[in-house]
């Protein structure tokens, strides 16, 4: 623990004996380091939120691309060098007749120096860092406020423009393509008319391909299976119930005047038949075919009853059974009518089937100008939707802004710089120019070989000494010791009142930019 003490005083002995040394390093680091910082702009920045709100008008399906990709183009062209030149002739960084050279390093400062950072989908904060060291700290301030404001104004203005010419050039591109994609169609027609013609008996008609037809006959075909099915339940639980039924009924004292009544419901259906034929209904709607069976129905029972004769009773038709046949007589008809078109679709079917079998290629090929045909006629239709969107929308820029810019923060006003931290770095610097004459006094003294105690020297020869001798002090000596004590002081005083100065003069300066 001694000889740490011992060490530590032998080295505050070096330092102090280099004193003068200590103090010039000090200057010399420290008149350097405040030189560099001097030379250093004052960086000041301003800061403004923008809220860009896509119009939504128009349903999201009739956006092109929706409002993200639009968002995220408006933020890639914030910063554009096109809109980065005209801020620079606006706030005066570029002169009037600037070269090409000029304007590419202007437009290279304020794109690095501005920075866009969306906050949300359609929020972004936009700062802007300027430090000209041709400018005063005040007119950096300025600057900075006045580059975010230029910037706002010419991209409303571009949005506004640009939102109109690209609805324009979305038209015009459109046309062209719609053009295009019309007489490739025409050409496909004119080609299938022509094969059509060629290979006529040989291709059925109908709309689609063959292929196609085939499936849509196969379609048909099993839904009216199910419904022939069925129907045929119904009829046979018809045919049950009417067999159970009793054609005629006794009624105890009254007349057989059954005829009379067979007659009535004779006629009327007579007259229904008449009433539908004078609609337009043919002899092959399933309607009249039930209505015709009926009647035949009701002539048999009109013919089996007679006039009836004297008694305790007579017979009269049943209700019962007249309703029933009228429904067996539906029911047949229902299952006419479809055995009739599932006879035709297996006819169509097997017609199809036997002509491909037959003629291979020719149906191939018909399918494929089919196919094309389809295709042509899907992109037609899908240019002309987005051609009839694009005009809506050039129709909602040019009555109202299809971009709304609104500033939720308008550029602040810098009043102090946002680099450099000068006073920090203005005491760093103090700081390490008396480290740094310290770490010289110290490093001179280990390379000059003296030695400032007896034990030192001891261990250094491996001889014994005998003793050592005290300085004496005179008093003129004494008196030569104190005015150059006073002078160390009035250097090291002289420094810091140096850095207490530069230390005022920045605040004074900052005190300025307010």
């Amino acid at each position: 623990m001694n000889s740490l003490y011992d060490e530590f005083r032998v080295a505050l002995h070096s330092v102090w004996t280099r004193r003068w040394l200590v103090l010039a390093v000090a200057w010399g680091i420290c008149i350097l380091g405040w030189l560099a910082i001097a030379s250093i702009p004052n960086r000041y920045d301003s800061r403004a939120r923008l809220l860009v709100d896509v119009n939504q008008i128009l349903p999201d399906d009739a956006q092109a691309g929706g409002g993200r990709p639009q968002l995220d183009q408006i933020r890639e062209t914030l910063t554009s060098a096109r809109n980065m030149e005209k801020v620079a002739a606006t706030t005066g960084l570029l002169p009037p007749g600037a070269n090409e050279r000029e304007k590419a390093g202007a437009v290279g400062m304020l794109q690095k120096n501005i920075k866009v950072i969306p906050q949300q989908d359609n929020i972004f904060e936009i700062t802007s860092s300027v430090a000209v060291g041709s400018l005063s700290d005040a007119d950096n301030a300025k600057l900075a406020s006045g580059v975010l404001d230029s910037l706002i104004t010419v991209f409303r203005d571009d949005q506004l423009r640009g939102g109109r010419m690209n609805a324009r050039e979305g038209l015009k591109f459109l046309d062209a393509q719609i053009a295009d994609r019309e007489k490739a169609l025409r050409e496909v027609e004119a080609r299938r008319g022509a094969f059509e013609a060629q290979n006529i008996g040989l291709i059925p008609g109908g709309s689609g391909s063959p292929a196609q037809r085939v499936e849509a006959a196969r379609a048909e075909l099993g839904q009216i299976d199910s419904q022939l099915v069925s129907a045929q339940a119904q009829l046979a639980a018809a045919n049950g119930q009417l067999s159970s039924t009793p054609a005629t009924i006794n009624i105890p004292g009254m007349g057989s005047v059954g005829g009379g009544v067979a007659r009535q419901q004779l006629a009327g259906a007579q007259n229904e038949l008449s009433s539908m034929r004078a609609r337009g209904l043919t002899d092959a709607h399933p309607d009249v075919i039930a209505l015709k069976s009926q009647i035949a129905s009701l002539k048999a029972m009109a013919d089996r009853e007679g006039t009836g004769g004297a008694g305790g009773g007579g017979n009269s038709q049943n209700p019962a059974y007249a309703s029933l046949s009228a429904m067996r007589a539906e029911r047949q008809a229902t299952v006419s009518a479809l055995s009739s078109r599932k006879a035709q679709l297996t006819g169509d079917i097997a017609k199809i089937t036997s002509q491909q079998i037959q003629n291979p290629g020719i149906a191939a090929e018909y399918d494929r100008i089919n196919g094309e045909y389809t295709a042509f006629k899907a992109q037609y239709d899908k240019l002309l939707a987005q051609r009839e969107q694009v005009r809506m929308r050039g129709e909602v820029q040019t009555e109202t802004d299809a971009i709304k810019i609104e500033l939720l923060d308008p550029p602040s006003k810098p009043t102090s710089p946002a680099a450099p931290n000068r006073p920090l770095f203005l005491t760093l610097v103090l700081l390490a120019g008396i480290g740094g004459g310290i770490g010289a006094a110290f490093g001179l003294a280990q390379v000059r070989t003296s030695y400032a105690t007896a034990a030192k020297l001891e261990r250094a020869s491996g001889l014994p000494v005998i003793g050592s001798i005290t300085e004496v002090v005179t008093a003129e000596r004494h008196l030569d010791r104190r005015k150059k004590l006073v002078w160390l002081a009035s250097g090291g005083g002289a420094l810091v009142g140096l850095y207490a100065l530069l230390l005022v003069v920045e605040f004074i300066q900052r005190g300025m930019v307010a």
